[in-house]
């Protein structure tokens, strides 16, 4: 498999114990499909990758299990899980909940400092639209405009219980980001959802971010269709918006 390189930092933050550093670099390195549906991952490889004993891999592996990243088999192996596409339902219905709530608080109250962090966050990502090579750090900001907005209310927490369902949505995500105009799309997004937030417009800001949230999620039948190999054979069910 290589050696270990440092990936995008999905979770924020700076150095971190060698389980936690393990389990973002391996987790970063799945989303991006560095390591796609069905990669065989060897504990004793990776305990050589990264430099450290059996106990922060298997911690490692055992997180990105319970996210239904990988699946361990005992005392034989562990194999990159496809994407799941049950999961991915559920992630869209709880997500758009959340995150729609999170900006109709935003515009109804003080958004004023978020807003401009966020611009700034939006107007990094523009510099990058059309460049593949930075897909990654693209990808990286669009999570961090996300996360800021959460900041914004105090609900730091809850991002992060919402993040550890997102892996599926994000792989999902990498697989159309290649497609000609959807980093545009993503910016476009983005300025309607601050347009919302600036004008102190709830009704503006909240259907921004449900169209926004509901790009990718209403083309998984596409993108199943273009990487048939990359997903569970379960049947999508998506409730629109």
């Amino acid at each position: 498999m290589g050696t270990a390189v440092n990936k995008v930092d999905l979770f924020g933050g700076g150095a971190a114990a060698a389980p936690e550093r393990v389990y973002r670099d391996l987790r970063a390195r799945i989303i991006d499909f560095d390591l796609p549906p069905g990669s065989t991952l060897s504990r004793g490889e990776l305990t050589a990758q990264y430099r450290v004993s059996q106990t922060p891999v298997r911690e490692a592996l055992q997180r990105l299990e319970q996210e239904g990243l990988v699946r361990i088999f005992p005392q034989s192996r562990t194999v990159v899980s496809k994407i799941d596409v049950r999961q991915l339902s559920e992630t869209h219905f709880l997500r758009v909940s959340v995150e729609t709530e999170v900006v109709r608080r935003l515009a109804s109250g003080d958004g004023v400092d978020v807003v401009g962090r966020a611009k700034a966050i939006v107007d990094m990502q523009e510099i990058l639209v059309g460049t593949e090579d930075q897909m990654p750090m693209f990808s990286d900001l669009d999570r961090t405009f996300h996360r800021t907005l959460f900041e914004g209310v105090g609900m730091e927490s809850l991002h992060a219980l919402l993040l550890v369902r997102l892996g599926h949505l994000y792989r999902c995500q990498r697989l159309e980001l290649p497609l000609e105009g959807k980093m545009r799309s993503i910016v476009d997004a983005h300025r309607s959802i601050l347009d919302g937030l600036s004008r102190r417009h709830p009704p503006a800001a909240v259907d921004a971010m449900r169209r926004h949230l509901s790009g990718t999620i209403s083309r998984v039948e596409a993108i199943r269709g273009e990487h048939p190999d990359y997903f569970t054979d379960d049947d999508f069910r998506w409730g629109g918006g």
